[in-house]
């Protein structure tokens, strides 16, 4: 121990008043810094600390030399003293009981890390950073190393972080409030990585609320714990520049992009039934998707979330991966190891609700501080969540940073914003005299709007990598339009219409399926007014709806034959491709995340043969700049066949400039046909580069043996094609 220096005669007065050490011991004192740590008058320094369970204090700088003894001015553990220091400095203590001793570094005794600019841009909304300064960061300051801790919370009267670094005694790290922005922050010295810890808050009324979890943790417990945990700075050796300069130079339009929708939790499992890691996940899952030549893998939310059956659309933590896989580095190892094979990640966002839970931002701070506090528009009716306030800048700029954060830290490839349409309107969902008009009298959420159209001018301007993807229900216009041209902005929307009539249309026996002709015709009427993405997603696999195959009429064989000409038809159909996983190999059974996909039915010829079908359609797909180029615009898109409504047959040419355009025929009945004519743009022989009722596929083997001749009759090029039963084919110029 180092020599004492001489303590000065200090005329300050250091001890307390009874009043603010019954404050400080109650935890209700809203300002302890102006009480606790170093404090200066004239030339002297004193020392005041709160530290429960200690007789004696000694104070020491912080390379341990002894700077003064503290007098203990009551038996709860609040001291005092005069310290022989030159400046104001921080402090370590050295508290004793009995034969116990342990050291404590004064949290009062530091300087705030947060300047005037944080405060500024953070009440304007410009703060593109607040991930890096908001929540706990592992740090180093004034000397010591510890974690620095901010959250707002403008109407709180006193915010604690409590933890297992202070036993969750919210008397203990009371934070500083930063009136210009409505920020609490505190530096933390000592505490460690990987601890979990909450926020205290006490409201404007003097009552504590529920813990809260941190809205910005980059860490939080595994289920059904709810606190979140420190973490270090997110560290990966990432190794995708090619893949990401690859995105940022092409129009992403006119790339092909076929997504393989994923529910992390029940993809697969382990033996015992538990979810596997990230870790786990990259080693069966990348080779899968990259086997079956899928651009992009599309995750179910995976931000932190507490209920399993909300599939992750409930979640409390949006700036955490969920810990049901592991810690946040197995997440950034995942998406590096897809770029690394040329598979996108794009992550399934829900910034249209959020859940009630009592650890998460609801009533944050004792108000109504993230949503509205008018039920009529902060609340959803459907899901019993809340709905953000996106007229409040402080929350848009919570989100729009949360977007900025996955996109740098985390290399995603692309956000799928969920539930859009329940974002866009004021009536959604609800009766008449059930929500309040905008200032226009419109059911319009014209918060709403700007709110999206900053998002996505935020994530094009930084990351031009990264594509936005609306899941919109309605015919609002302009979805996947710039802008600077009275659009949203974002990058592509869900083709829901397509999703419905196609599936309405297959769901038919095809006797019948003749006189609704027109579910599959409409939508070419509106397939260019959006980029679109065509989606079997899963939502039409769960609910009592059944798998894909499950909605297929006919016997067994039938309902095989009809799901391949169905996926055939839409890979060949303008737009973007998304399928659910496990309808790949055609699951019988309806999607559940309480457990792992069917694979055991890879074994039987059918569901192999699915399976193939569906990977010789990616790579077909892919290779076939007829069949992708043009997904977004009519030039792509040609009519062969549109009102052969007797025979249920769809005939249409894809096109490329300067490509071999590729011809897609579906017949959508059961009959066999031969001699079939149609109209083909060039004479000569054509190749017939996929059939799905090839026997490789499950089917009965039937087609026109690879080829077929188109002839010049009178002006007229015409081909004389079979159609094999419930199948789709296509053909390309040999040429």
């Amino acid at each position: 121990m180092k020599t004492p220096k001489t303590v000065p005669e200090v005329k300050l007065s250091w001890e307390i008043s009874a009043d603010e050490i019954t404050a400080i011991l109650a935890g209700s004192h809203s300002n302890p810094f102006a009480v606790l740590g170093v404090h200066q008058a004239d030339d002297a320094f004193v020392a005041r600390c709160f530290i429960p369970g200690a007789e004696e204090v000694t104070a020491m700088t912080l390379d341990g030399g002894v700077i003064g003894e503290l007098k203990q001015l009551h038996a709860d553990g609040v001291f005092a003293g005069p310290v022989s220091l030159t400046k104001l400095q921080p402090v370590r203590y050295r508290a004793r009981r009995g034969d116990a001793e342990w050291a404590v570094t004064d949290p009062y005794s530091f300087g705030p890390v947060l300047g005037p600019m944080d405060d500024y841009f953070a009440r304007q909304g410009s703060h593109l950073r607040l991930f890096d300064k908001m929540g706990a960061h592992l740090i180093k300051h004034d000397g010591a190393q510890g974690i620095h801790f901010a959250v707002w919370a403008p109407n709180a009267q006193r915010v604690s972080v409590v933890g297992d670094f202070n036993n969750w005694d919210g008397r203990r790290h009371v934070m500083r409030f930063r009136s210009d922005s409505g920020i609490w922050e505190i530096f933390a010295p000592d505490v460690p990585i990987g601890v979990a810890y909450k926020f205290e808050i006490r409201g404007q009324d003097g009552v504590l609320l529920p813990l809260k979890a941190d809205p910005f943790a980059r860490r939080s417990e595994l289920r059904p714990k709810t606190a979140s945990v420190t973490a270090a700075e997110l560290e990966q050796e990432w190794e995708d520049e090619a893949h990401l300069k690859h995105w940022r130079e092409t129009d992403k339009r006119r790339q092909p992009i076929s997504i393989y929708e994923v529910h992390a939790a029940s993809w697969q499992r382990r033996q015992d039934g538990t979810m596997l890691s990230w870790d786990e996940l990259a080693s069966s899952l990348i080779p899968y998707c990259a086997d079956m030549g899928f651009t992009h893998i599309e995750f179910l939310p995976i931000t932190e979330y507490p209920y399993d059956p909300s599939w992750g659309y409930q979640t409390t933590g949006l700036y955490a991966p969920t810990a049901r896989f592991g810690e946040p580095e197995g997440f950034a190892r995942f998406v590096n190891g897809c770029h690394k094979v040329g598979i996108g990640v794009i992550l399934d966002w829900v910034p249209a609700h959020f859940p009630t839970d009592e650890h998460g931002l609801g009533w944050f701070d004792g108000t109504a501080l993230y949503e509205h506090e008018d039920p009529r528009k902060g609340f959803h009716p459907d899901w019993s969540t809340a709905i953000y306030n996106f007229g409040r800048t402080e929350v848009v700029s919570y989100l729009v940073n949360n977007a900025l954060y996955w996109a740098e830290k985390f290399h995603l490839d692309g956000l799928r914003v969920d539930a859009v349409a329940s974002m866009l309107y004021l009536d959604y969902s609800r009766k008449h005299g059930e929500w309040i008009p905008n200032e226009y009298g419109g059911n319009e959420n014209l918060e709403a709007v700007r709110f999206l159209q900053d998002l996505n001018i935020r994530i094009y301007g930084k990351n031009s990598n990264v594509m936005t993807i609306a899941e919109e229900s309605t015919s609002w216009p302009k979805v996947s339009q710039p802008v600077h041209e009275g659009g949203l902005g974002f990058g592509f929307k869900w083709n829901m219409g397509f999703m419905h009539d196609t599936l309405s249309y297959m769901s038919r026996d095809p006797i019948y399926r003749g006189h609704h002709h027109n579910e599959l015709t409409f939508g070419l009427l509106y397939a260019y007014s959006e980029n679109f993405v065509l989606p079997l997603s899963h939502d039409e696999v769960v609910h009592g709806k059944g798998s894909l195959i499950a909605k297929m009429p006919g016997d067994d064989w039938q309902k095989f034959a009809n799901l391949r000409a169905y996926y055939a038809y839409m890979w060949g159909y303008p737009g973007k491709k998304l399928l659910f996983m496990g309808q790949e190999f055609a699951q019988w059974s309806e999607w559940s995340e309480e457990k792992a996909l069917d694979w055991n039915l890879l074994q039987y010829r059918m569901h192999e043969g699915m399976r193939r079908l569906v990977r010789d359609l990616n790579f077909t797909y892919r290779s076939k700049p007829a069949l992708h180029a043009r997904d977004c615009e009519g030039e792509g898109f040609e009519w062969l066949v549109a009102d052969d409504h007797q025979n249920s047959v769809f005939a249409w040419l894809r096109k490329a400039p300067g490509q071999k355009p590729v011809a897609v025929i579906t017949n959508f009945t059961p009959v066999y046909r031969e001699n079939y004519s149609i109209r083909l743009p060039s004479a000569g022989r054509w190749r017939e580069i996929l059939n799905t009722d090839a026997d490789i596929y499950g089917g009965s083997g039937k087609g026109n043996g690879g080829r077929v001749q188109a002839v010049d009759a009178g002006g007229e090029i015409t081909c004389s094609i079979t159609l094999p039963p419930l199948a789709t084919i296509m053909l390309e110029p040999e040429n």
